[in-house]
């Protein structure tokens, strides 16, 4: 997947955020714009990740699966976000 640096500043600034946390808990932004773009720690963690599950599901394709799946994810949440844009008539 293509990554832009508007990606990386906004990982950047999830990062800032969670500064506090990172002491007990292993934090990893992910920045995913609508088109697909993911940050380049992001889609380096996920690539890793994919990995890890093909070496345990002794399939090649998790990888792909695992970026398929999340893209999937991001077109739901654009069709709810367009659904509730529209006005809803208040019946009286």
């Amino acid at each position: 997947m293509q990554m832009f640096g508007q990606n990386n500043v906004a990982a950047a600034r999830k990062s800032a955020k969670y500064t506090d946390i990172e002491t007990n808990y292993m934090f990893q932004p992910i920045a995913v714009e609508s088109l697909g773009p993911i940050n380049a720690s992001g889609c380096e963690f996920l690539s890793k990740l994919g990995r890890k599950l093909s070496t345990q599901s002794g399939d090649d394709r998790e990888t792909s699966f695992l970026f398929q799946r999340l893209s999937i994810l991001i077109q739901r949440f654009n069709a709810i976000l367009l659904l509730d844009s529209f006005v809803k008539e208040v019946e009286e």
